[in-house]
């Protein structure tokens, strides 16, 4: 019997009624990664940007996040052509590419998706896991609709250039960092700075005028809560990395007295 897909986050997105919520996976643990699967999150990042995941490390926590109606998402280093094609091979159907700052470089993601003639990606389907190894019926031909495809805008050109970049066909979503966002305007490490929110709320109106959801990283609360308030689709809102820093400081806070708490640092 013939396979069938999970569906893309295009079309979670599309179907929802409300803002998605997500968690970052960013340990590299297939463990790790099946408990914020089965949290109640409505998607997961799986990062290869920011973190220590490699390729078969990604294979192991799509394989772990299956059995759970969580929708992955897996970033990229960069928007590469080998890449991109490995980690939809393995299995990946929504990918996100981080620092796109133009129109030309999202249609060459685009193209770098999609297979011959409309695209670039190379062909192995019956090697992969992407067509479950040719039990995907008609993978070659459909796989358009398999694929979503989600770049970042982070960097002050780039909000110049939401609109244009949004309106590109075959872009699916927008994903706005306010990290890279406020280092870009002078502001390391300022992300709820008024410059940064504006900025981050000028991409929200280019994005959403041109029919595209777009969404944001926000690991404080408030700050997400006023996102979604504002417009986004869907939200990051914490990571496992995070949360087990967050939640063992708080721990040990509660339970050892200050003076007796002391970094370890390196340890």
């Amino acid at each position: 019997m013939p396979l069938q897909l999970t569906p893309t986050f295009r079309e979670r997105l599309a179907a929802s009624d409300r803002p998605l919520v997500g968690l970052w996976a960013c340990s590299g643990s297939p463990l790790i990664a099946e408990i914020l699967a089965g949290s109640g999150a409505d998607w997961l990042l799986i990062d290869m940007e920011h973190s220590a995941n490699t390729l078969p490390s990604v294979l192991a926590q799509l394989q772990a996040v299956a059995a759970y109606p969580v929708t992955p998402v897996v970033r990229v280093p960069f928007g590469e052509d080998v890449i991109l094609k490995q980690v939809l091979d393995v299995g990946a159907q929504t990918v996100l590419v981080p620092m796109v700052s133009n129109a030309d470089q999202a249609r060459a993601l685009v193209e770098a998706v999609r297979y011959p003639p409309r695209g670039r990606r190379g062909v192995g389907s019956s090697l992969s896991r992407s067509a479950r190894w040719n039990r995907v019926d008609g993978y070659l031909g459909d796989a358009d609709s398999h694929v979503s495809l989600f770049v970042q805008i982070e960097s002050a050109e780039a909000v110049e250039h939401a609109a244009e970049i949004a309106a590109v066909d075959g872009i699916d979503g927008i994903f706005v960092g306010p990290a890279d966002l406020a280092a870009s305007v002078g502001v390391l490490g300022e992300q709820t700075h008024p410059d940064v929110l504006a900025a981050v709320q000028r991409t929200f109106d280019a994005v959403r005028e041109a029919g595209k959801p777009v969404g944001v990283n926000a690991f404080d609360p408030v700050a997400a809560e006023q996102y979604m308030a504002n417009g986004a689709a869907f939200v990051a809102v914490a990571a496992d990395v995070s949360i087990l820093a967050r939640q063992s400081e708080a721990l040990a806070a509660r339970f050892i007295p200050a003076a007796d708490r002391t970094p370890r640092a390196g340890y």
